[in-house]
């Protein structure tokens, strides 16, 4: 238990820069408050005690802002940076070293009894106020930007913009067995096609002037 309380204090100093010592990740940190909670309500769940363990989460969230269901399964090495407004579903599932930033939602999209919420793999990052709805995998090594709203499956080291998101790659380059926490350069693809579309008019009309002027030269010689 002590161990991955070191790793959870270790992943807020690794990832947040603002953090200064573990005392006051310890002392000071709503996310790392909340997955602690959320290990003693995940704990009871497994035992059967539901409403003790639903009491307990709904604990956590009066007091940190972050509702985690009981019945979620986090992975070691989660980190949720200021956390205010995150949901988490009950059949979500995170894989180790993810990111979550404030506002996120890992929703549902059944009304059913059943997986109906998203499945994290590793080493992923989900911007401000990002919507994953689903029960579909976000790939290892992706990320999600801010305020993007995910509705289908992620491939894996991918980038999603946009709402709906849509999924592209940085710089062309898949990113593979890192964290990156960049959310400022995040390719926009309906502007790339926007300007591929530009450059292939500017082409056509090159085309254009060149026939033309193709079609013009023998009227001017019989003249």
């Amino acid at each position: 238990m002590f161990e991955r309380m070191r790793r959870d204090v270790g992943a807020a100093l690794e990832r947040d820069p603002a953090a200064r010592s573990a005392l006051e990740v310890v002392l000071c940190y709503p996310g790392v408050h909340a997955i602690w909670l959320h290990r003693i309500a995940h704990r009871l769940w497994g035992w059967g005690w539901l409403t003790l363990g639903r009491f307990v989460s709904h604990a956590g969230r009066f007091l940190t802002g972050i509702e985690i269901h009981p019945a979620a399964k986090l992975g070691p090495g989660l980190f949720i940076d200021h956390g205010m407004g995150v949901v988490i579903g009950e059949t979500t599932e995170v894989g180790e070293n993810v990111t979550l930033l404030h506002g996120v939602t890992l929703g549902g999209t059944s009304l059913k009894r059943e997986k109906r919420h998203p499945t994290l793999g590793n080493n992923v990052v989900v911007g401000a106020g990002a919507k994953i709805l689903g029960a579909f995998k976000i790939g290892d090594g992706s990320r999600i930007g801010a305020g993007s709203v995910v509705v289908r499956e992620v491939p894996p080291n991918s980038v999603v913009v946009g709402v709906p998101g849509r999924v592209t790659y940085r710089d062309g380059q898949r990113v593979v067995g890192e964290i990156d926490l960049n959310q400022t350069d995040l390719p926009d693809p309906v502007a790339k096609a926007i300007e591929q579309l530009l450059e292939r008019l500017h082409h056509l009309e090159s085309e254009v002037q060149t026939l033309r002027k193709t079609l013009e030269e023998p009227k001017v010689g019989r003249l």
